[in-house]
């Protein structure tokens, strides 16, 4: 009886999955699936997407899944892991650091100066400003001083097979194989740890649905032509409902009677109600007759601890481009930067940033005491403070919009009561 239970505890181990070394890297629980029976399993969807049995071959040969890299689904791996996206393991006040942002907006000048031209066609042609686009290569490239390390079919490959998103990943997956047959060589093919390809980082069914001739050359190579790379963006940009001549948002002041739990989308007015609110564009410009008509929505990234801004149309579009406030805001005070902009006027005030686990299980609570939550994912979005500062109002605590420690202790007496 003792040598079936130890010979069941062995098994019950291996199949949850001691730390092995593939390769001479330290890999981590394996998924029920052969790798090779996962790849095999994608041939179908190749198929029938145009890609040959070569090109499919050829893609495929040496790759091996990556175990290290975020956002898989591993039997050991914490549920939650944000690791890999500085847009949720920052502060706002770190991410959006000033100092990197100026440097950033400097060395913007100089590189809109230096492609003025291939600009000024770029932003007649999709209504993009140069600025925002500038301000994207700088985000993404540093200006091109960044290459991505990993190699996109790898990191594809891994993300579809034991990935959290899965079907979205193999739909990648796919079109990255698509790009390979349409003649794209195997070595342009590197990426981020999530897939995304080029100078600008995007990923590979974006590519194939807006990638263009940016420079005129006959040719699509967002890997070497900077004018392509650009172009790709802006066709981007503009397919997600991109609106010419408008800004990104304004960083604004909020009454004193306001606060935080006005935030997000769901709220969107137009400015001139915010305006009969009590906002005020931060500086004292004030909005001209069309900026009034606009809509947008209060939006506070680090809760009560820092700027305020009434975030547009277009800061809804590079969000799209990339899922993140921080990213959005990064991009669009850059791009205000290289228009001659500087820092916002409300300083960031002294707070932490909480663990991935304290907002997952906050949110948990919130949602058990009947406070929406678009996902429970221990990251921070505009939903989340939203209904913090809405449960802090209700249980009349201090209201910042903030996780922390302290308002999950108070949510988790409320939910078990």
């Amino acid at each position: 009886m003792r040598l079936s239970r130890l010979i069941q505890g062995f098994a019950t181990t291996l199949a949850l999955g001691l730390a092995v070394i593939v390769g001479g890297q330290a890999a981590t629980a394996r998924p029920a699936t052969d790798f090779k029976t996962f790849v095999e399993g994608v041939w179908p969807d190749a198929k029938a997407a145009g890609v040959s049995r070569k090109t499919f071959d050829a893609a495929f040969k040496g790759v091996e899944p990556d175990y290290t890299i975020p956002d898989l689904d591993l039997p050991d791996r914490p549920k939650i892991d944000n690791s890999g996206q500085a847009e949720f393991t920052k502060t706002a006040a770190d991410y959006l650091s000033a100092p990197y942002l100026e440097k950033l907006g400097v060395q913007g000048r100089a590189f809109l100066k230096d492609h003025e031209a291939a600009l000024k066609r770029i932003e007649a042609l999709t209504s993009v400003d140069r600025f925002t686009l500038v301000a994207i290569w700088g985000r993404e490239t540093a200006y091109g001083s960044y290459h991505p390390p990993k190699d996109a079919i790898r990191m594809l490959a891994t993300l579809a097979y034991t990935g959290k998103r899965k079907d979205k990943f193999r739909e990648e997956l796919v079109a990255a194989l698509k790009m390979l047959q349409m003649g794209v060589p195997r070595s342009d093919m590197r990426s981020s740890w999530a897939g995304a390809v080029g100078l600008t980082q995007a990923m590979p069914t974006e590519y194939l649905q807006f990638a263009i001739d940016g420079d005129g050359d006959g040719k699509i190579d967002i890997w070497r032509s900077v004018a392509d790379a650009l172009a790709f963006t802006a066709k981007q940009l503009e397919g997600k409902g991109w609106v010419r001549g408008a800004r990104w948002g304004y960083e604004v002041i909020a009454p004193d009677h306001a606060d935080c739990s006005l935030e997000g989308p769901p709220d969107a007015r137009p400015i001139a109600d915010w305006v009969r609110m009590g906002f005020k564009r931060a500086g004292g410009k004030p909005f001209s007759r069309d900026e009034l008509q606009q809509e947008a929505y209060l939006m506070m990234p680090g809760g009560a601890y820092g700027p305020a801004f009434l975030a547009g149309q277009n800061f809804r579009v590079i969000r799209l481009y990339n899922t993140s406030d921080l990213y959005a805001l990064f991009v669009g005070n850059l791009s205000d930067r290289i228009r001659g902009g500087g820092n916002f006027v409300t300083p960031w005030k002294n707070f932490a940033q909480p663990r991935t686990t304290t907002v997952h299980n906050l949110q948990v609570q919130l949602q058990k005491l009947g406070y929406p939550m678009d996902k429970i994912d221990g990251k921070i979005g505009s939903n989340t403070r939203k209904q913090i500062g809405l449960y802090q109002k209700a249980a009349r605590i201090k209201i910042d919009c903030w996780p922390s420690d302290s308002v999950l202790a108070s949510a988790n007496a409320q939910a078990n009561r």
